[in-house]
């Protein structure tokens, strides 16, 4: 009689549910749902089941404190004593005793750059260690210019481009460079050193391959280091080795039916090695392995080529026939920042998606109207080339044939003369690399002390050390020598002859002395 009584009371409670449950806004759906799942598959109704079961017992349970002791306790004087022995690292690694040898001697320039420049010290010295190839910053024309731009636009632009920092100027030359160089379109950034850094992340991403050159300059490397990409490396300037890499990669992908995108990155003039890449060469391979060129012409654009439009001119190439075209507006155009021309879709994919681009304040008017105007100044006057390569030969008979400790590795073209010492000399004298860089060091302050400056080449920090742990390819030490067409052919000599004196001086001084 009990059981009858509980269960007609349960059938009346269970009646009275559903009723309430009925009036409640979207219940019919809800049974419908549940109705059809059920009989077309009851176990992802059972599945759902446990799952609102799981997320209501969630969020019943009770919450976890964030203040749990798990840990050891310790005393006062142990906590002390920790702190005593803690030592924290350092942000950056100490100078090396070169290092700090070539920090004490920096020269001070006071005033303009130039052919001639005065020291902070008072003395005025011949000046070789500057990219003022053709002497631009002096020009009278340029810097009337430049001055009418600074009082109509002021010092800069004060934000990023794209977002109300683009101007006139900056559309100008960006065309300018683009007519120049024969592209499609072209984008100017406000720095050169992060211009190719940017551009290379900007189209490569993590799983594409790149192919580089195992010279190509710091620059690039952070480029493909920010990429994430799948990096390979071919021999300096084998484009046998090249074309072995690029095969490999073809067959690679061909087998794994998987397709990324593959370029090839390398320099027009090498900044490590200053010798030329073989550019027809390497837009045959292209064509036949399906890559794409990145080419860095931050040392060959405004010097290769009979008006200097860099690499691609010298070497009789389509410029269309390069994907990406990077350069630096910084040297010899003595504008400011760096640019990159192409095909317009690369040109306008990267105002979006360069980082150095849409992060960084656009270049300042004044700078952009001065790489117009040098622009310009070239492809009219291509004859401002050939006083600066009569030099560039001038300065090199006075060095490599005439002096018994050097030779020089640059291009015939190239106005930074780069000069190793000879490996018979290094093997001879069992030179490390320390005593290369100290040796060139003490030949730059012994030219600088006979009134020539010049400098040397930096490589990256213990870039040395990593290349013979790992075998790779590293650049060797040198003298950076920057030839000038603003000075004669016979200031040329002049100077080539105190620096050869000054190494032959350095070279054949008696071990353990030092220069004061």
């Amino acid at each position: 009689m009990d059981i009858e009584a509980f269960q007609t009371q349960l059938g009346h409670v269970l009646q009275q549910a559903t009723i309430t449950f009925q009036k409640v806004p979207g219940s019919a759906v809800l049974v419908r749902y549940i109705r059809s799942s059920y009989q077309n598959d009851p176990v992802r109704s059972a599945i759902e089941l446990v799952l609102i079961l799981f997320f209501i017992r969630y969020l019943l349970s009770p919450s976890y404190s964030t203040h749990k002791q798990n840990f050891v306790k310790l005393r006062e004087d142990e906590i002390d004593e920790l702190i005593d022995d803690w030592v924290p690292e350092p942000l950056i690694t100490e100078q090396t005793p070169l290092e700090e040898a070539e920090t004490d001697k920096l020269p001070v320039i006071v005033g303009p750059t130039g052919p001639k420049v005065k020291l902070s010290n008072g003395r005025t010295v011949t000046n070789l260690a500057s990219y003022n190839f053709y002497n631009f910053n002096a020009n009278e024309q340029i810097k009337e210019k430049a001055i009418q731009t600074l009082r109509t636009y002021g010092v800069g632009p004060c934000g990023p481009p794209q977002f109300y920092g683009t101007q006139d100027v900056h559309v100008k030359a960006e065309a300018d460079i683009a007519n120049y160089l024969g592209t499609e379109g072209c984008i100017v950034y406000a720095q050169a050193f992060s211009t190719v850094s940017s551009v290379i992340p900007a189209f490569c991403k993590r799983g594409d391959v790149i192919i580089a050159d195992e010279a190509v300059n710091y620059s690039i490397r952070k480029g493909l280091q920010a990429s994430r990409s799948n990096i390979k490396w071919f021999r300096h300037g084998d484009t046998d080795d090249l074309e072995r890499v690029m095969k490999s990669v073809a067959v690679e992908q061909a087998k794994g039916k998987k397709l990324t995108r593959r370029f090839v990155v390398t320099e027009g003039l090498f900044e490590t090695c200053g010798d030329v890449t073989n550019l027809p060469r390497f837009v045959e391979l292209k064509e036949r392995y399906k890559f794409r060129i990145i080419l860095d012409e931050t040392w060959s654009f405004g010097v290769l080529g009979r008006t200097g439009r860099g690499l691609t001119e010298a070497q009789n190439v389509d410029p269309q026939q390069v994907d990406m075209i990077v350069g630096s507006l910084s040297g010899p155009l003595c504008a400011g920042g760096g640019f990159c021309a192409g095909a317009k879709d690369v040109v306008e994919h990267q105002r979006i998606t360069s980082s150095a681009y849409t992060y960084s304040a656009a270049l300042p008017a004044m700078l952009a109207m001065t790489a117009s105007e040098t622009v310009n100044l070239l492809q009219s006057s291509p004859d401002i080339l050939i006083q600066c390569r009569e030099n560039i030969q001038a300065m090199k008979l006075q060095l490599d044939p005439r002096s018994d400790w050097v030779i020089c590795t640059s291009a015939l073209e190239n106005p930074i003369l780069l000069l190793v010492l000879k490996p018979d000399v290094v093997t001879t004298k069992k030179l490390s690399v320390d005593e290369q860089e100290r040796i060139l060091l003490e030949c730059v302050d012994e030219c600088l002390a006979n009134g020539v400056l010049i400098a040397r080449l930096k490589t990256r920090p213990y870039a040395h050390a990593i290349a013979a742990r790992d075998g790779r390819w590293v650049a060797k030490p040198a003298l950076k020598i920057c030839i000038t067409s603003a000075l004669s052919k016979k200031e040329i000599e002049k100077a080539g002859a105190v620096i050869r004196h000054a190494i032959t001086k350095v070279m054949t001084r008696k071990p353990g002395s030092k220069m004061g």
